[in-house]
């Protein structure tokens, strides 16, 4: 971008002061000058066409190899004005027709200085023979970029609606890790990562290979029946900067969730934290975790009796899950340590995830799960009224409380 600003500069300098001819063998040196890709940067920076500049060059390696001592005769200056006339000056109607066609699918501003096009040149060059214009794809996109238009992607920046309680959720989750890692009490932060097809499949980023070696993969993510998939469902220790990672094989379900925080407890919480009376848990409020489970809050129960710790509950409002800590804590270090890699069996994941380290000492350990958990589980009445669970003042469905029976 530096050098095409610089060409540009040089050119508003030079160029009322060259001729024709001249600015054909300024532009082909400047092209050479650059090497591969010349040709496109300067063309980019002047509007100064390919074939014009081919020509120069051209002209360039007839003066360099028998320097004339005059101009020859085919070398005549064109005059101001000379040349061919541009195909918008032969068909008038040509942008307006064009500008008819890209109009209707326009979306944003449309006083904005650039717009954008949701249709093909092909299409557009198609539509405007149909219409009595003889002109190419090639020139179409031209056109379009002298008008401004360019091809752009969607973004994500809208979150659409949000609840008008979220901002004081945060700050209740907030004061509620703060006040629980003062009186030394753990704070962890749940989730499940995405699911990952295990076998040589694509995986997406790069990594360093020897050149031109690249990993071979299969061409399809068609799920293998015979490696299945893996379900990470990860634990993050807020205050001692710790993961647990336990790797599923069946159903990302409640009872799967909570099973994952109790084997964190068993390995790595109860050794790290051998006064805990209570453990704070930050979760979705959707998936597994769900704060409208009530799997979820009786597999809680279950987890409260064995550990014998009163359980604090405080889920992120819908819609917000990129705030877990534990996303960009601890699962984004993980995607990197994989990058580029094919997953190709479940003891390679297990792996690559015990292995992922950081520069602020982030440790994480992992293992396999290959307990079945059976989907759609459904829960009674009964048995959700026999779960010791305290909602809280402040929106009670996000927080609560679950007692050891």
């Amino acid at each position: 971008m530096a050098t095409i600003d610089a060409i540009r500069m040089k050119f508003r300098a030079l160029g009322p002061a060259m001729d024709e001819r001249l600015t054909r063998l300024w532009a082909a040196a400047e092209a050479r000058s650059l090497g591969r890709g010349g040709i496109e940067a300067v063309t980019q920076a002047t509007g100064i066409r390919g074939k014009r500049i081919r020509a120069g060059i051209r002209d360039l390696e007839e003066l360099s190899a028998s320097p004339p001592t005059e101009r020859p005769q085919e070398q005549r200056i064109r005059r101001a004005g000379g040349g061919r006339k541009k195909l918008t000056e032969k068909d008038p109607t040509l942008l307006r027709d064009l500008e008819s066609l890209v109009e209707p699918v326009t979306r944003g501003d449309p006083m904005s200085p650039l717009r954008w096009t949701c249709k093909s040149v092909r299409k557009l060059s198609a539509e405007l023979r149909a219409m009595g214009h003889e002109i190419g794809a090639q020139k179409v996109s031209e056109l379009l970029a002298e008008l401004n238009y360019s091809l752009q992607s969607a973004r994500k920046t809208r979150e659409g609606s949000s609840h008008p309680d979220r901002n004081a959720q945060f700050e209740y989750i907030n004061k509620q890790a703060t006040e629980s890692l003062r009186r030394g009490q753990p704070v962890i932060s749940v989730d499940t990562k995405k699911k990952e097809l295990v076998g040589d499949f694509r995986n997406g980023g790069r990594d360093w290979r020897p050149q031109a070696q690249p990993e071979l993969v299969r061409v399809h993510d068609f799920i293998d029946p015979a490696l299945g998939k893996a379900i990470p469902y990860g634990i993050y220790d807020v205050g001692r900067n710790e993961g647990w990672v336990n790797v599923g094989i069946d159903h990302d379900t409640a009872e799967f969730a909570v099973e994952s925080i109790l084997r964190w407890w068993r390995r790595m919480g109860k050794r790290s934290h051998p006064t805990a009376r209570e453990l704070l848990i930050t979760a979705d409020a959707g998936g597994s975790n769900s704060s409208r489970s009530r799997l979820w809050k009786v597999e809680l129960q279950r987890l409260a009796n064995e550990t014998q710790l009163k359980l604090i509950v405080a889920h992120y409002p819908p819609g917000t899950s990129k705030w877990n800590k534990i996303e960009h804590r601890m699962f984004c270090h993980i995607t990197q340590n994989w990058r580029g890699r094919p997953l190709e069996s479940l003891e390679t994941i297990v792996s690559l995830i015990g292995n992922t380290t950081t520069d602020k000492g982030l440790r994480i350990k992992a293992s396999l799960d290959r307990q079945r958990y059976d989907d759609g589980q459904s829960v009674s009445d009964r048995q959700l009224g026999g779960v010791l669970l305290s909602p809280h003042r402040f929106h009670g469905e996000w927080n609560y409380t679950v007692s050891p029976a």
